[in-house]
Protein backbone atom coordinates (compact mmCIF):
# COMPACT_ATOMS: atom_id res chain seq x y z
CA UNK A 1 0.00 0.00 0.00
CA UNK A 2 3.00 2.32 -0.35
CA UNK A 3 4.75 3.91 -3.33
CA UNK A 4 7.45 6.50 -4.04
CA UNK A 5 5.56 9.48 -5.49
CA UNK A 6 7.43 12.16 -7.41
CA UNK A 7 6.42 15.66 -6.28
CA UNK A 8 7.94 19.01 -7.25
CA UNK A 9 8.43 21.54 -4.45
CA UNK A 10 7.86 25.06 -5.82
CA UNK A 11 9.29 26.54 -2.61
CA UNK A 12 12.61 24.65 -2.58
CA UNK A 13 12.72 24.16 -6.41
CA UNK A 14 13.54 20.45 -5.97
CA UNK A 15 12.03 17.08 -6.86
CA UNK A 16 10.80 15.10 -3.86
CA UNK A 17 10.60 11.31 -3.97
CA UNK A 18 8.70 10.56 -0.78
CA UNK A 19 7.13 7.27 0.26
CA UNK A 20 3.36 7.84 0.42
CA UNK A 21 0.23 5.74 0.83
CA UNK A 22 -1.29 4.87 -2.53
CA UNK A 23 -4.81 6.04 -3.39
CA UNK A 24 -7.90 3.80 -3.44
CA UNK A 25 -7.94 3.90 -7.27
CA UNK A 26 -4.30 2.71 -7.41
CA UNK A 27 -5.08 -0.10 -4.92
CA UNK A 28 -8.08 -1.26 -7.00
CA UNK A 29 -5.96 -1.19 -10.17
CA UNK A 30 -3.46 -3.52 -8.48
CA UNK A 31 -6.27 -5.86 -7.37
CA UNK A 32 -7.51 -6.01 -10.97
CA UNK A 33 -4.22 -7.65 -12.04
CA UNK A 34 -4.93 -10.89 -10.17
CA UNK A 35 -8.09 -11.54 -12.23
CA UNK A 36 -6.72 -11.06 -15.72
CA UNK A 37 -5.69 -14.58 -16.73
CA UNK A 38 -7.77 -16.50 -14.19
CA UNK A 39 -9.41 -15.96 -10.80
CA UNK A 40 -7.03 -14.95 -8.03
CA UNK A 41 -6.72 -13.41 -4.56
CA UNK A 42 -5.34 -9.96 -3.74
CA UNK A 43 -3.97 -9.57 -0.20
CA UNK A 44 -3.61 -6.01 1.09
CA UNK A 45 -1.10 -5.63 3.93
CA UNK A 46 -3.08 -2.89 5.71
CA UNK A 47 -6.52 -2.81 7.30
CA UNK A 48 -9.80 -1.79 5.71
CA UNK A 49 -10.11 1.34 7.86
CA UNK A 50 -6.77 2.55 6.48
CA UNK A 51 -8.00 1.87 2.92
CA UNK A 52 -11.24 3.82 3.48
CA UNK A 53 -9.34 6.84 4.83
CA UNK A 54 -7.16 7.09 1.72
CA UNK A 55 -7.84 9.62 -1.09
CA UNK A 56 -10.02 8.27 -3.89
CA UNK A 57 -7.50 9.12 -6.65
CA UNK A 58 -3.79 9.89 -7.05
CA UNK A 59 -3.08 13.61 -7.55
CA UNK A 60 -2.84 14.43 -11.28
CA UNK A 61 0.74 14.92 -12.50
CA UNK A 62 0.08 18.55 -13.49
CA UNK A 63 -0.45 19.36 -9.79
CA UNK A 64 2.88 17.85 -8.71
CA UNK A 65 5.29 18.74 -11.54
CA UNK A 66 7.27 21.77 -12.70
CA UNK A 67 5.16 23.64 -15.26
CA UNK A 68 8.03 25.35 -17.13
CA UNK A 69 7.78 23.16 -20.27
CA UNK A 70 3.95 23.39 -20.29
CA UNK A 71 4.05 27.20 -20.04
CA UNK A 72 6.72 27.44 -22.74
CA UNK A 73 4.80 25.23 -25.16
CA UNK A 74 1.57 27.17 -24.53
CA UNK A 75 3.35 30.50 -25.06
CA UNK A 76 4.85 29.24 -28.35
CA UNK A 77 1.38 28.07 -29.51
CA UNK A 78 -0.11 31.44 -28.39
CA UNK A 79 -2.77 29.82 -26.22
CA UNK A 80 -3.07 32.90 -23.99
CA UNK A 81 -2.62 33.30 -20.26
CA UNK A 82 -2.06 29.92 -18.57
CA UNK A 83 -3.98 31.03 -15.44
CA UNK A 84 -7.14 31.43 -17.59
CA UNK A 85 -6.74 28.19 -19.56
CA UNK A 86 -9.59 25.70 -18.86
CA UNK A 87 -7.55 22.80 -17.45
CA UNK A 88 -9.47 19.75 -16.21
CA UNK A 89 -7.34 20.02 -13.05
CA UNK A 90 -6.05 23.60 -12.86
CA UNK A 91 -2.58 23.99 -11.28
CA UNK A 92 -2.06 26.46 -8.43
CA UNK A 93 -0.92 30.05 -9.04
CA UNK A 94 2.21 29.20 -7.03
CA UNK A 95 3.21 26.47 -9.49
CA UNK A 96 2.51 28.78 -12.45
CA UNK A 97 4.67 31.56 -10.93
CA UNK A 98 7.45 29.03 -10.30
CA UNK A 99 7.31 27.88 -13.95
CA UNK A 100 7.67 31.47 -15.17
CA UNK A 101 10.61 32.05 -12.79
CA UNK A 102 12.46 29.05 -14.24
CA UNK A 103 11.80 30.27 -17.80
CA UNK A 104 13.11 33.72 -16.83
CA UNK A 105 16.23 32.04 -15.41
CA UNK A 106 16.74 30.33 -18.79
CA UNK A 107 16.05 33.56 -20.73
CA UNK A 108 12.98 32.01 -22.42
CA UNK A 109 10.56 34.72 -21.19
CA UNK A 110 11.17 38.34 -20.23
CA UNK A 111 10.12 40.22 -17.08
CA UNK A 112 6.64 40.79 -18.63
CA UNK A 113 6.21 37.02 -19.16
CA UNK A 114 6.44 37.44 -22.94
CA UNK A 115 8.25 34.69 -24.86
CA UNK A 116 11.70 35.70 -26.20
CA UNK A 117 13.49 34.60 -29.40
CA UNK A 118 15.50 32.17 -27.27
CA UNK A 119 12.20 30.87 -25.83
CA UNK A 120 10.82 30.24 -29.34
CA UNK A 121 13.90 28.18 -30.16
CA UNK A 122 13.58 26.24 -26.88
CA UNK A 123 9.91 25.48 -27.59
CA UNK A 124 10.92 23.70 -30.82
CA UNK A 125 13.07 21.22 -28.86
CA UNK A 126 10.87 18.43 -27.37
CA UNK A 127 12.94 18.39 -24.18
CA UNK A 128 12.97 19.81 -20.70
CA UNK A 129 13.66 23.58 -21.16
CA UNK A 130 16.80 23.28 -19.02
CA UNK A 131 18.24 20.62 -21.34
CA UNK A 132 17.19 22.63 -24.40
CA UNK A 133 19.01 25.69 -23.03
CA UNK A 134 22.21 23.63 -22.70
CA UNK A 135 21.97 22.62 -26.38
CA UNK A 136 21.58 26.23 -27.58
CA UNK A 137 24.54 27.37 -25.44
CA UNK A 138 26.65 24.41 -26.66
CA UNK A 139 26.41 25.72 -30.24
CA UNK A 140 28.08 28.99 -29.10
CA UNK A 141 30.76 27.07 -27.18
CA UNK A 142 31.52 24.70 -30.08
CA UNK A 143 30.75 21.52 -28.12
CA UNK A 144 27.32 20.60 -29.51
CA UNK A 145 28.31 16.99 -30.30
CA UNK A 146 29.21 16.35 -26.64
CA UNK A 147 26.20 18.17 -25.19
CA UNK A 148 23.74 16.26 -27.44
CA UNK A 149 25.10 13.01 -25.99
CA UNK A 150 24.84 14.31 -22.38
CA UNK A 151 21.40 15.91 -22.99
CA UNK A 152 19.93 12.65 -24.31
CA UNK A 153 21.46 10.79 -21.32
CA UNK A 154 19.80 13.24 -18.89
CA UNK A 155 16.43 12.61 -20.58
CA UNK A 156 16.39 8.84 -19.90
CA UNK A 157 16.92 6.56 -16.91
CA UNK A 158 20.61 6.01 -16.09
CA UNK A 159 21.82 3.00 -18.16
CA UNK A 160 24.20 1.95 -15.37
CA UNK A 161 22.72 -0.77 -13.15
CA UNK A 162 23.59 -1.26 -9.48
CA UNK A 163 21.86 -4.38 -8.06
CA UNK A 164 21.71 -4.46 -4.25
CA UNK A 165 23.42 -7.86 -3.99
CA UNK A 166 26.28 -6.90 -6.39
CA UNK A 167 26.90 -3.26 -5.51
CA UNK A 168 30.70 -3.57 -5.10
CA UNK A 169 31.11 -5.43 -8.41
CA UNK A 170 28.94 -2.85 -10.17
CA UNK A 171 30.96 0.04 -8.69
CA UNK A 172 34.21 -1.58 -9.88
CA UNK A 173 32.80 -2.09 -13.38
CA UNK A 174 31.54 1.51 -13.55
CA UNK A 175 34.83 2.96 -12.22
CA UNK A 176 36.35 3.00 -15.74
CA UNK A 177 33.67 5.50 -16.84
CA UNK A 178 34.20 7.84 -13.86
CA UNK A 179 35.76 11.29 -14.26
CA UNK A 180 37.31 12.84 -11.15
CA UNK A 181 35.81 16.33 -11.75
CA UNK A 182 32.52 15.62 -13.51
CA UNK A 183 29.78 12.99 -13.54
CA UNK A 184 28.54 14.48 -16.85
CA UNK A 185 31.76 13.44 -18.59
CA UNK A 186 31.11 9.86 -17.39
CA UNK A 187 28.26 9.77 -19.93
CA UNK A 188 30.70 10.65 -22.74
CA UNK A 189 33.09 7.89 -21.63
CA UNK A 190 30.20 5.43 -21.45
CA UNK A 191 28.99 6.52 -24.91
CA UNK A 192 32.45 5.93 -26.42
CA UNK A 193 32.66 2.51 -24.71
CA UNK A 194 29.28 1.41 -26.15
CA UNK A 195 30.10 2.91 -29.55
CA UNK A 196 33.31 0.84 -29.66
CA UNK A 197 31.42 -2.28 -28.55
CA UNK A 198 28.84 -1.79 -31.33
CA UNK A 199 31.52 -1.41 -34.00
CA UNK A 200 33.45 -4.51 -32.90
CA UNK A 201 30.50 -6.81 -32.07
CA UNK A 202 30.38 -10.24 -33.70
CA UNK A 203 26.80 -10.92 -32.61
CA UNK A 204 24.02 -9.35 -30.57
CA UNK A 205 24.52 -12.01 -27.93
CA UNK A 206 28.17 -10.98 -27.48
CA UNK A 207 27.09 -7.33 -27.13
CA UNK A 208 24.42 -8.28 -24.58
CA UNK A 209 26.99 -10.26 -22.55
CA UNK A 210 29.41 -7.36 -22.58
CA UNK A 211 26.67 -5.05 -21.24
CA UNK A 212 25.80 -7.52 -18.43
CA UNK A 213 29.48 -7.92 -17.50
CA UNK A 214 29.78 -4.15 -17.11
CA UNK A 215 26.43 -3.80 -15.29
CA UNK A 216 24.84 -1.81 -18.12
CA UNK A 217 21.24 -2.02 -19.31
CA UNK A 218 21.24 -2.97 -22.98
CA UNK A 219 17.69 -1.68 -23.46
CA UNK A 220 18.46 1.73 -21.93
CA UNK A 221 21.65 2.06 -23.97
CA UNK A 222 19.60 1.34 -27.10
CA UNK A 223 16.97 3.89 -26.00
CA UNK A 224 19.76 6.44 -25.39
CA UNK A 225 21.13 6.05 -28.93
CA UNK A 226 17.65 6.29 -30.47
CA UNK A 227 16.80 9.42 -28.47
CA UNK A 228 20.18 10.96 -29.34
CA UNK A 229 19.48 10.35 -33.04
CA UNK A 230 16.06 12.05 -32.76
CA UNK A 231 17.44 15.07 -30.85
CA UNK A 232 20.30 15.41 -33.33
CA UNK A 233 17.84 15.44 -36.26
CA UNK A 234 15.73 18.16 -34.60
CA UNK A 235 18.88 20.18 -33.79
CA UNK A 236 20.03 20.01 -37.43
CA UNK A 237 16.56 21.15 -38.59
CA UNK A 238 17.04 24.21 -36.34
CA UNK A 239 20.42 24.79 -38.05
CA UNK A 240 22.33 23.53 -35.00
CA UNK A 241 25.02 21.40 -36.63
CA UNK A 242 27.25 19.44 -34.20
CA UNK A 243 31.03 19.84 -34.35
CA UNK A 244 32.44 17.16 -36.65
CA UNK A 245 35.52 16.40 -34.56
CA UNK A 246 35.44 14.89 -31.09
CA UNK A 247 36.90 17.39 -28.60
CA UNK A 248 39.52 16.67 -25.93
CA UNK A 249 37.58 16.34 -22.67
CA UNK A 250 40.22 18.00 -20.49
CA UNK A 251 40.91 20.91 -22.88
CA UNK A 252 37.19 21.49 -23.50
CA UNK A 253 36.13 20.95 -19.87
CA UNK A 254 35.27 24.65 -19.38
CA UNK A 255 33.28 24.97 -22.63
CA UNK A 256 31.24 21.78 -21.98
CA UNK A 257 30.41 22.77 -18.40
CA UNK A 258 29.58 26.39 -19.24
CA UNK A 259 27.01 25.04 -21.71
CA UNK A 260 25.61 22.69 -19.04
CA UNK A 261 25.58 25.48 -16.42
CA UNK A 262 23.38 27.68 -18.65
CA UNK A 263 20.49 25.30 -17.88
CA UNK A 264 21.40 24.55 -14.26
CA UNK A 265 21.87 27.98 -12.63
CA UNK A 266 19.40 27.09 -9.87
CA UNK A 267 21.32 23.89 -9.05
CA UNK A 268 24.67 25.37 -8.01
CA UNK A 269 26.25 24.88 -4.59
CA UNK A 270 29.13 26.24 -2.50
CA UNK A 271 31.18 24.25 0.05
CA UNK A 272 30.99 26.58 3.05
CA UNK A 273 32.75 24.29 5.52
CA UNK A 274 29.72 22.72 7.22
CA UNK A 275 30.26 18.92 7.35
CA UNK A 276 29.75 17.32 3.92
CA UNK A 277 26.85 19.54 2.83
CA UNK A 278 26.73 22.38 0.31
CA UNK A 279 24.94 25.71 0.54
CA UNK A 280 22.74 26.02 -2.53
CA UNK A 281 20.53 28.64 -4.17
CA UNK A 282 17.71 30.10 -2.02
CA UNK A 283 19.48 28.95 1.21
CA UNK A 284 18.87 25.23 0.65
CA UNK A 285 21.41 22.62 1.81
CA UNK A 286 22.20 19.49 -0.17
CA UNK A 287 24.63 16.57 -0.12
CA UNK A 288 26.34 14.95 -3.11
CA UNK A 289 24.65 11.61 -3.86
CA UNK A 290 26.65 8.50 -2.80
CA UNK A 291 27.08 7.21 -6.38
CA UNK A 292 28.92 10.36 -7.55
CA UNK A 293 32.66 10.35 -8.36
CA UNK A 294 32.89 13.72 -6.55
CA UNK A 295 31.58 12.37 -3.23
CA UNK A 296 35.13 12.09 -1.81
CA UNK A 297 36.86 15.06 -3.51
CA UNK A 298 34.07 17.58 -2.65
CA UNK A 299 35.16 20.60 -4.77
CA UNK A 300 34.48 24.18 -3.62
CA UNK A 301 31.80 24.93 -6.26
CA UNK A 302 29.50 22.39 -7.93
CA UNK A 303 26.43 22.15 -10.14
CA UNK A 304 23.99 19.25 -10.29
CA UNK A 305 21.68 17.97 -13.01
CA UNK A 306 18.93 17.52 -10.38
CA UNK A 307 18.26 17.94 -6.67
CA UNK A 308 16.11 15.13 -5.32
CA UNK A 309 14.80 14.80 -1.77
CA UNK A 310 14.53 11.25 -0.41
CA UNK A 311 15.86 10.69 3.13
CA UNK A 312 18.02 13.82 2.54
CA UNK A 313 18.30 16.40 -0.24
CA UNK A 314 20.76 14.85 -2.69
CA UNK A 315 22.51 16.36 -5.73
CA UNK A 316 22.67 13.85 -8.55
CA UNK A 317 25.08 13.96 -11.50
CA UNK A 318 27.49 16.60 -10.18
CA UNK A 319 30.42 18.55 -11.67
CA UNK A 320 33.02 20.96 -10.38
CA UNK A 321 32.58 24.51 -11.77
CA UNK A 322 34.36 27.86 -11.76
CA UNK A 323 32.19 30.56 -10.08
CA UNK A 324 33.43 33.09 -12.67
CA UNK A 325 31.24 31.33 -15.27
CA UNK A 326 28.04 32.06 -13.38
CA UNK A 327 27.65 35.84 -13.76
CA UNK A 328 27.87 36.04 -17.61
CA UNK A 329 25.27 33.25 -17.93
CA UNK A 330 22.94 34.56 -15.18
CA UNK A 331 22.70 38.10 -16.64
CA UNK A 332 19.94 40.08 -14.91
CA UNK A 333 19.31 37.36 -12.32
CA UNK A 334 22.30 38.41 -10.20
CA UNK A 335 22.11 41.00 -7.43
CA UNK A 336 24.92 43.42 -6.60
CA UNK A 337 25.64 44.92 -3.17
CA UNK A 338 28.06 47.86 -2.93
CA UNK A 339 30.16 49.01 0.02
CA UNK A 340 32.90 51.50 0.94
CA UNK A 341 32.66 54.03 -1.95
CA UNK A 342 35.85 56.13 -1.96
CA UNK A 343 37.86 58.48 -4.21
CA UNK A 344 40.62 56.71 -6.15
CA UNK A 345 43.20 59.35 -7.08
CA UNK A 346 45.19 57.04 -9.37
CA UNK A 347 42.13 56.08 -11.48
CA UNK A 348 40.52 59.55 -11.07
CA UNK A 349 37.17 57.99 -10.20
CA UNK A 350 35.03 56.89 -7.24
CA UNK A 351 35.58 53.17 -6.64
CA UNK A 352 33.60 50.77 -4.44
CA UNK A 353 33.61 47.08 -3.51
CA UNK A 354 30.92 45.00 -5.22
CA UNK A 355 29.54 41.70 -3.90
CA UNK A 356 27.57 39.71 -6.50
CA UNK A 357 25.02 37.06 -5.50
CA UNK A 358 22.66 34.72 -7.32
CA UNK A 359 19.57 33.49 -5.44
CA UNK A 360 21.21 34.58 -2.17
CA UNK A 361 24.46 32.68 -2.90
CA UNK A 362 27.56 34.93 -3.08
CA UNK A 363 29.35 34.18 -6.37
CA UNK A 364 31.81 37.13 -6.34
CA UNK A 365 32.68 38.15 -2.75
CA UNK A 366 34.71 41.32 -3.48
CA UNK A 367 35.35 43.17 -6.73
CA UNK A 368 36.51 46.76 -7.31
CA UNK A 369 34.09 48.67 -9.57
CA UNK A 370 33.60 52.22 -10.87
CA UNK A 371 30.84 53.56 -8.60
CA UNK A 372 29.98 56.63 -10.75
CA UNK A 373 27.40 55.04 -13.11
CA UNK A 374 25.93 53.03 -10.20
CA UNK A 375 25.17 56.01 -7.91
CA UNK A 376 25.93 59.26 -9.78
CA UNK A 377 24.65 61.49 -6.94
CA UNK A 378 26.80 60.01 -4.17
CA UNK A 379 29.80 59.69 -6.52
CA UNK A 380 29.53 63.38 -7.45
CA UNK A 381 29.55 64.39 -3.78
CA UNK A 382 32.61 62.20 -3.05
CA UNK A 383 34.39 63.58 -6.15
CA UNK A 384 33.77 67.23 -5.17
CA UNK A 385 34.70 66.70 -1.52
CA UNK A 386 37.81 64.55 -1.98
CA UNK A 387 39.16 65.48 -5.41
CA UNK A 388 38.44 69.25 -5.43
CA UNK A 389 37.82 70.47 -1.84
CA UNK A 390 40.63 68.28 -0.38
CA UNK A 391 42.89 68.74 -3.44
CA UNK A 392 43.25 64.97 -4.08
CA UNK A 393 43.23 65.32 -7.88
CA UNK A 394 45.98 65.16 -10.52
CA UNK A 395 45.12 67.78 -13.15
CA UNK A 396 46.91 70.45 -15.20
CA UNK A 397 43.94 72.81 -14.97
CA UNK A 398 45.18 76.39 -14.17
CA UNK A 399 42.37 77.02 -11.63
CA UNK A 400 43.48 74.02 -9.53
CA UNK A 401 47.07 75.24 -9.05
CA UNK A 402 45.91 78.85 -8.46
CA UNK A 403 43.43 77.69 -5.78
CA UNK A 404 46.11 75.51 -4.15
CA UNK A 405 48.53 78.45 -3.90
CA UNK A 406 45.82 80.73 -2.49
CA UNK A 407 44.94 78.15 0.20
CA UNK A 408 48.66 77.81 1.07
CA UNK A 409 48.92 81.60 1.51
CA UNK A 410 45.98 81.67 3.93
CA UNK A 411 47.37 78.66 5.84
CA UNK A 412 50.62 80.64 6.24
CA UNK A 413 48.63 83.60 7.53
CA UNK A 414 47.01 81.28 10.10
CA UNK A 415 50.47 80.12 11.19
CA UNK A 416 51.83 83.67 11.53
CA UNK A 417 48.74 84.95 13.37
CA UNK A 418 48.75 81.84 15.59
CA UNK A 419 45.05 81.32 14.86
CA UNK A 420 43.29 78.20 13.57
CA UNK A 421 40.08 79.91 12.46
CA UNK A 422 41.16 81.91 9.40
CA UNK A 423 40.78 79.38 6.54
CA UNK A 424 37.22 78.20 5.81
CA UNK A 425 36.50 74.49 6.35
CA UNK A 426 36.03 71.89 3.60
CA UNK A 427 32.22 72.24 3.77
CA UNK A 428 32.48 75.81 2.46
CA UNK A 429 34.83 74.70 -0.31
CA UNK A 430 32.43 71.85 -1.14
CA UNK A 431 29.51 74.34 -1.37
CA UNK A 432 31.55 76.57 -3.73
CA UNK A 433 32.17 73.75 -6.24
CA UNK A 434 28.73 72.17 -5.68
CA UNK A 435 26.96 75.34 -6.87
CA UNK A 436 29.00 75.50 -10.08
CA UNK A 437 29.49 71.88 -11.17
CA UNK A 438 26.38 70.36 -12.81
CA UNK A 439 24.80 67.00 -11.98
CA UNK A 440 26.25 63.93 -13.72
CA UNK A 441 29.91 64.94 -13.20
CA UNK A 442 31.38 62.21 -10.99
CA UNK A 443 34.93 61.42 -12.18
CA UNK A 444 38.07 63.05 -13.57
CA UNK A 445 37.27 62.42 -17.24
CA UNK A 446 33.71 63.83 -17.15
CA UNK A 447 34.91 66.84 -15.07
CA UNK A 448 37.74 67.74 -17.48
CA UNK A 449 35.40 67.49 -20.48
CA UNK A 450 32.84 69.81 -18.82
CA UNK A 451 35.51 72.21 -17.48
CA UNK A 452 37.08 72.88 -20.88
CA UNK A 453 33.69 73.78 -22.37
CA UNK A 454 32.63 75.89 -19.34
CA UNK A 455 35.93 77.83 -19.15
CA UNK A 456 35.70 78.71 -22.83
CA UNK A 457 32.75 80.95 -21.86
CA UNK A 458 33.82 81.98 -18.32
CA UNK A 459 37.64 81.57 -17.94
CA UNK A 460 37.77 82.19 -14.14
CA UNK A 461 34.62 80.17 -13.31
CA UNK A 462 36.38 77.84 -10.84
CA UNK A 463 38.90 80.29 -9.34
CA UNK A 464 38.57 80.90 -5.60
CA UNK A 465 39.04 84.38 -4.07
CA UNK A 466 40.77 85.37 -0.84
CA UNK A 467 37.49 86.67 0.58
CA UNK A 468 35.74 83.38 -0.16
CA UNK A 469 38.49 81.45 1.65
CA UNK A 470 38.60 83.56 4.86
CA UNK A 471 36.04 83.28 7.62
CA UNK A 472 33.99 86.41 8.41
CA UNK A 473 35.44 86.63 11.92
CA UNK A 474 39.01 86.57 10.55
CA UNK A 475 38.63 89.67 8.37
CA UNK A 476 41.10 91.61 10.60
CA UNK A 477 43.94 89.18 9.99
CA UNK A 478 46.08 90.73 7.24
CA UNK A 479 49.68 90.42 6.06
CA UNK A 480 50.61 93.36 8.34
Amino acid sequence: GLARINRYSARAKVEQLQIEKISQAAAKQRAGRCGRVSNGICVRLYDEQDFNNRPAFTDPEILRSSLASVILRMAALRLGDISEFPFIEAPSSRLIADGYLLLQELGAVDANREITELGKQLAKLPLDPRVGRMILEAKKEGVLREILIIASALSIQDPRERPMEKREAADQAHAKFAHERSDFLSFLKLWNFYDEALKNKKSNKELLTKCHQNFLSFLRLKEWRELHGQIREIAEELDLKPNAEEVDLDKSYDAIHRALLSGLLGNIGFKDGEADSYLGARSIRFTIAPGSALKKTRPKWVMASELVETSKLYARCVASINPDWIEPLAGNLTQSHYSDPRWDRKLAQVSAWERVSLYGLTIIPKRRVHYGPIDPQESREIFIREALANMEFDTRAPFFEANRQLISQIEELEHKARRQDVLVDEHTLFSFYDQIIPQGIFNGASFEHWRKEAEAGVPRLLYLTKDALMRHGAAGVTEA
